[in-house]
């Protein structure tokens, strides 16, 4: 009975720590999230889906502000595709393809569990091309596209590590293609 009770005691007093982290507190974070994609270029601009993952660390830099990395790999569903450009009853197209991205993010811890952010960074969006004829021969060629990324997010905790958040990310890549997201994701931080 003494084991026992030592045992519930042990597995409670975890649980109580574990439900004690806040999901804003220094150390390791991953998460899965989605939302809309909007990209401009080229005098035309299109709308998606954009889905991804996400991890970063963050630092404690004193009571209520963090500094951390923010690393981020995401798919989009943008595909345009035009017909008759070149000749009649051919097919252009043009894919949004994976965006990479790495950047610094302040925060500002507005409660035990929620923190507002800000960050910048680097992103590397990567586009294809195709050109299909008449006759149904596909050409294609693919692009990497360098460029800025700026974002503002709010992040809530919600127990045991789990965290939800909200984020919209502006890039603006090289050849005048610029990028608009509003995101929701979930995650957990460790």
């Amino acid at each position: 009975m003494k084991k026992m009770i030592i045992a519930l005691a042990s597995v409670a007093s975890v649980a109580v720590l574990v439900a004690a982290t806040p999901a804003c507190a220094q150390g390791f974070r991953a998460e899965v999230h989605g939302g809309w994609d909007h990209i401009r270029g080229g005098g035309q601009s299109d709308d998606g889906i954009v889905y991804g993952i996400g991890a970063g660390y963050d630092f404690d830099l004193g009571k209520n502000v963090l500094l951390g990395v923010d690393l981020s790999a995401d798919l989009s569903s943008i595909k345009d595709c035009e017909a008759g450009l070149v000749v009649a009853n051919d097919e252009t197209c043009l894919k949004a393809r994976r965006d990479l991205a790495a950047a610094v993010r302040l925060g500002y811890k507005v409660s035990e569990n929620g923190v507002v952010y800000a960050l910048a960074g680097y992103s590397n969006a990567r586009v294809r091309a195709s050109y299909t004829t008449p006759a149904g021969v596909t050409t294609s060629s693919a692009a990497n596209l360098d460029g800025l990324r700026l974002g503002i997010g709010y992040q809530q905790g919600f127990g045991g590590g789990a965290y939800g958040k909200i984020e919209y990310r502006y890039s603006n890549y090289e050849s005048d293609v610029s990028r608009h997201q509003v995101l929701v994701g979930v995650g957990m931080a460790f």
